[in-house]
């Protein structure tokens, strides 16, 4: 595995470390949540280094942007020792992988840590940059909204690709930059300068069944009508460092960061735990799967959702390393076979509900 040079490890602290301003919180009883141990297994030979994000194409392929490169996982082959995983990028790119998605088309997009952002199109990559329209090549979060637009979280702000113009030149993007307390959109073509660390930038995007965006930010959390972008309150005070985002089945939005995981409903803001959260997934079944700090580090957790209408719903711990400190739990996604895969500082797992899975095989075992 390379070793991170120290602007990448001041990128991975800033991303999961405690550093907002202090919010207004719910009491909550501290309860020790269930614990599920799994059996650990090695197999195949994935990546070994930081795995931050996970997707599953419309074949069933599995992928993942992971500091060594763009890995594709061949899921027709799962008993195929070796030869089930493929480095896409090597030879086209070094760069740090930190997000991807698969748009309507079928293309794949892939962001990196200050080398911009890749697409895919099954037979060629092509990299956009600030000299194609980015205003920064940091891009940590990748979005397609209903329209066809393919929106980018980077450092400063966040970018709006018009996917439907003809090859996308020259006029196909629209930046919009955090400016102070503000998120206003840039005219100008200004950019922002690669690993400054601001201290607001987005790092997730959604938009909600209303058509509204909502965009996370390390300093206030806005919502967009597509005109006006305003601040979100609670307590009469902004909502502030949200790492992710989601809208689940019933148009519950979930926000996670350094003040725990939040339900907002009713344009009503919940606090459901205290811990840090760094990802949240809903599953098929409606279960709600979060990366978050515990109290014996970091964890997979899974709230099930009979227990979610509770006042004080307890997730339920994965600790396949049994009580070890496995590094930081990154990117979360349900394969079509039910199982949950997910990153980490050490590559990639796969969890079966029973067996955890890990894909390093003999080098990464070392």
């Amino acid at each position: 595995m390379k070793t991170p040079t120290p602007i990448y490890l001041v990128l991975l602290a800033f991303v999961f470390c405690s550093s907002c301003k202090e919010q207004t919180k719910t009491d909550l009883p501290k309860e020790t949540p269930p614990v599920v141990e799994a059996k650990s297994v090695a197999a195949y030979a994935g990546p070994n280094s930081i795995t931050r994000a996970v997707i599953q194409d419309q074949k069933g392929d599995i992928w993942m942007a992971t500091w060594e490169g763009v890995f594709r996982y061949d899921a027709s082959l799962p008993d195929r020792q070796g030869t089930a995983f493929t480095n896409m990028t090597t030879g086209i790119s070094d760069a740090r992988f930190f997000s991807a998605l698969e748009d309507s088309k079928g293309h794949l997009w892939f962001g990196t840590i200050g080398s911009g952002v890749y697409r895919y199109d099954g037979v060629n990559f092509r990299n956009f940059t600030t000299k194609d329209g980015l205003p920064n090549n940091e891009v940590t979060w990748i979005y397609e909204d209903k329209a066809g637009h393919i929106w980018f979280g980077v450092n400063g702000g966040a970018s709006r690709y018009d996917a439907r113009l003809p090859n996308g030149q020259g006029t196909s993007f629209r930046n919009y930059l955090i400016e102070g307390d503000m998120m206003v959109e840039d005219t100008t073509g200004k950019t922002v300068p690669d690993f400054t660390r601001p201290p607001m930038e987005v790092n997730a995007i959604i938009e909600d069944r209303s058509g509204k965006l909502w965009f996370a930010t390390r300093g206030r959390t806005f919502m967009y009508d597509g005109k006006t972008f305003t601040a979100l309150l609670h307590a009469d005070q902004p909502f502030t460092n949200v790492r992710t985002v989601i809208e689940d089945s019933k148009g519950q939005l979930w926000f996670g960061g350094n003040d725990g995981m939040w339900r907002y409903s009713n344009n009503t803001l919940t606090q459901i735990s205290k811990d840090f959260c760094g990802y949240i997934y809903e599953d098929s079944r409606g279960n709600i799967w979060t990366s978050s700090e515990t109290g014996k580090g970091w964890a997979l957790s899974r709230y099930d959702a009979m227990t979610l209408a509770g006042l004080n719903p307890t997730p339920v711990v994965i600790d396949p390393w049994k009580g070890g400190n496995p590094g930081l739990v990154f990117g979360i996604l349900e394969a079509n076979d039910g199982s949950i895969w997910f990153g980490s500082t050490d590559g990639v797992y796969r969890y079966d509900g029973a067996n955890l899975t890990d894909f390093k095989g003999k080098e990464g075992q070392k």
